[in-house]
Order: structure tokens, then sequence, then C-alpha cells
């Protein structure tokens, strides 16, 4: 029904853009009404395509080889061995909830977010659940530091207990208080354990140097870890939303018509 309404809203403002002649759609606004389905496109590529799922797959084989090495050595046992992960597009779909929005015409709105975190229907991403049951049988302790905020905590400890996640629970599951920086949460767990392993879709899911840095900047920190991508550092794929869009809007909150400025400097054409 909300996908109708979008439908009849856009047909109509195309009908009256085309029966006046005095009122036409200026390109800006056109590609204000693209912004959603970016976003829907992107989400059904998530949801669909065959290849989002050999991505996932392949960065999950990567940390399972990484993982049985890392058991393997001796000198890890002083102190428990630990994985620090991201939730939300690293092992737990989002994807619903940008395709509600999209229907209705929206981008993100932080009360539909919460409302959605709250119904605890976010499915596994593929081969995630698999990858952390067996991080778990081997002694690894599973730490989750995500930027859900804590009125969130709720419907996270149900999504991830659904599906049997290990140590999901509150003394593992470390959200966003004061700010979205997360090296003070991850400093909690390096002090007590020994960390093989960090799995996001964000960057600063790694390392605070990619959270406030411009484009120039956010690649040159990616030049100081590029060694430990695919071991120490695992990324999954999301082509939804990210840091990286802050850096190219130079971390301004910019209005929407402003914001597809902006993409359309940055893009490269021939």
């Amino acid at each position: 029904m909300r996908l109708i309404k979008t439908i009849i809203f856009t047909l109509s403002i195309a009908a009256l853009a085309s029966c006046s002649p005095s009122r036409r759609l200026s390109s800006s606004e056109k590609e204000l009404s693209n912004m959603p389905f970016a976003k829907l496109y992107t989400a059904v590529w998530m949801q669909r395509a065959a290849e989002y799922k050999a991505l996932c797959y392949q960065a999950f084989n990567v940390a399972e080889t990484h993982l049985m090495a890392e058991v393997a050595k001796k000198e890890n046992k002083t102190r428990r061995l630990a994985i620090i992960t991201d939730i939300d597009e690293t092992f737990l779909d989002n994807s619903p909830n940008s395709v509600f929005q999209a229907r209705k015409n929206e981008l993100y709105e932080p009360e539909e977010w919460h409302r959605w975190c709250a119904m605890a229907n976010a499915d596994t991403i593929p081969g995630g659940l698999d990858f952390f049951k067996k991080a778990a049988a081997q002694g690894v302790e599973i730490f989750y530091i995500s930027n859900r905020s804590e009125k969130d905590r709720k419907g996270t400890l149900k999504n991830l207990q659904k599906f049997g996640f290990p140590n999901a629970d509150d003394a593992h599951l470390l959200l966003r208080t004061t700010t979205s920086n997360k090296d003070e949460r991850r400093a909690k767990v390096l002090d007590r354990h020994h960390v093989i392993m960090y799995l996001g879709d964000n960057l600063g899911d790694f390392s605070s140097a990619f959270d406030k840095a411009d484009e120039a900047g956010r690649n040159s920190a990616l030049q100081n870890i590029r060694d430990n991508i695919g071991t120490k550092f695992i990324v999954l794929p999301n082509p939804n939303y990210g840091t990286w869009e802050n850096a190219l809007m130079d971390h301004e909150r910019l209005s929407p018509d402003k914001q597809v400025k902006k993409y359309r400097q940055k893009a490269k054409a021939y």
C-alpha cells in the first residue's frame, strides 16, 4: 500500500508538471526524488543478488582461516582470545528497514530505526552465524561493539538471542552512549583479552582514524592497515550507508538538495 501511494504521488507530480508549462520539475527536484530509490536499489541488491551473498561468504571464509591460525598459536594462551565485531550489515541485515523507508520516499529516520531495532526482526547475513559459532567452539569470546543506542539494547539482545549468537548478553554488548567513537569500548575488551580479529562493514569499526577524516585522510589511514585487511580486519560489503558518505559531504549536515549537488560534484564521468 505504501509503495502504491508513493507511485501515485510521483505520477501526480509528473502529471502536474507536464500539464503546466510554467511548472516543470527542476533537475535538482528530479534527482532528489531518486535518492530514496538509490537506497532501494542497493537494499534489493543485498537481498537478491547471489554476488552479495558470495562476498559475505568470502569474508567469513577468510575470517575462519585467520581464526584457526590464531587459535593454534601458543603465545596467545596467556589471555583469553576474543573477537570484536560490529552488528549492523556485519552480521545482521537491516535492508528491510531501508526498503520500508524508500517505499515512503524517505531516507533514514531515527525513530523508524529505533522501532525497527525493537522489532528484533533483522535476519542474519550469509555465513555470519556459522562463523561466530565456530569461533565460540574454539573458546573465543565474542564482543559486540555497535553504535546502536542504549535504547536499542533490549531489541538487539532479543535479535541476537533469537538466532543463538554466542555471548549474547549485556556484558558482551557495548552500545553507543555519548560518542560513536569506539576506541574506549575497544580498549575495555583489549584490557583483559587478546583480540585476534575485528569485523565490520565500516572502517571505523577498526580504528577511529576513519571516523572524522576527510576522504584523503581515510584513504591514507587505510594504507596503514592494508596489510592486515583479510586477516586481523575483516570487511563486510555495505553499499547502503556508511561513514564514507559523511566524508563525501565533508562531515557537514547538508540539506537533501545540497547533498545531491555534492554527489554530482564528486562523481566521475568521461
